[in-house]
């Protein structure tokens, strides 16, 4: 029987309470090491089959990719409309029984009142959770001004909280991935979006396992999500979860490994006229194998 939203939604937020034993030994938690210490690796499928694989092989949720998905769509991150948005997030949904929560980017409007429509409109689409940043897509001003950004925050976070299942809220600030290297800053926001009512906080692109730990500390006991896949920060669930760190995304970083083995394969084919790539692909039948059943999928289509 499937799990109600209800259900997973409380799946979800229980993953968040996990005991927080810093400098623990590693200690599995189930299938494909998806918690340690207190916690848990939240991956990024960019479409179903990926997200079948990722449930397949032992996850406990799932988060959406806003980057993956423009990728899929041909075209750059930050380009896509929120219908576009909303339907990623059925898509990914749909094919598995577990927790699924949404990159809902700035909720696809500066005004609070977008903000709160667009989480809404979210959670009709079966997600358990859903984030809202601090970034305005605006170039000359790429941050929104801190009252601003804790305004639409405390306006995801009413919206959330008329819904009928426990929609768990994460407030993002941006400012490491917009050329605004400013961490007391950075805290700062993250307190007021705790204070204003967000379940879990977040700082995408912390330059540092030290500057990690000061964000944790500095909101504590709201838990944290750290961005892995970033190119020399390949930092581990147990040095993460030293740190302070409640769960791990991956942002994009699924995505791009898949499309940077479909740019090699493309590459050896036109530069070589070889086809050496097939010997490192999965076999056709353990593909498969993580895939619906036809009559599974006659029952979710």
């Amino acid at each position: 029987m499937s799990a109600t939203q209800s259900e997973k939604a409380k799946k979800f937020r229980a993953l968040h309470k996990l005991p927080l034993t810093l400098g623990a030994p590693i200690a599995h938690a189930g299938p494909g090491l998806s918690a340690v210490a207190g916690a848990f690796i939240f991956p990024n499928p960019w479409d179903a089959g990926s997200a079948r694989i990722l449930a397949g092989l032992g996850f406990e949720a799932l988060a959406t990719t806003s980057a993956g998905l423009a990728f899929s769509l041909g075209c750059r991150d930050g380009m896509v409309s929120r219908d576009e948005v909303l339907a990623h997030c059925r898509a990914i949904v749909a094919p598995t029984d577990l927790p699924v929560a949404a990159d809902l980017e700035n909720c696809f409007g500066d005004d609070p009142r977008t903000v709160a429509e667009t989480i809404r409109l979210a959670a009709a689409t079966g997600i358990v959770g859903g984030s809202v940043e601090d970034a305005s897509g605006d170039d000359r001003r790429p941050i929104y001004d801190h009252n601003h950004a804790v305004e639409r925050v405390a306006a995801a976070v009413e919206a959330a909280r008329v819904l009928p299942f426990p929609f768990t809220l994460t407030a993002r600030a941006e400012n490491f991935l917009h050329g605004r290297p400013d961490l007391d800053d950075t805290i700062r926001r993250l307190q007021a979006f705790a204070a204003a009512g967000a379940e879990v906080l977040y700082a995408p692109g912390l330059p540092s396992l030290e500057a990690i730990k000061t964000v944790c500390a500095a909101v504590a006991p709201r838990p944290v999500n750290a961005l892995a896949g970033i190119k020399g920060l390949a930092f581990s669930v147990e040095q993460l979860a030293a740190a302070g760190v409640r769960r791990i995304s991956l942002g994009g970083a699924l995505t791009r490994l898949a499309y940077g083995a479909l740019i090699a394969a493309g590459r050896e084919m036109c530069d070589r006229g070889t086809f050496s790539f097939v010997d490192g692909a999965a076999p056709t039948a353990q593909v498969a194998g993580f895939m619906l059943a036809p009559q599974d999928r006659a029952g979710i289509a």
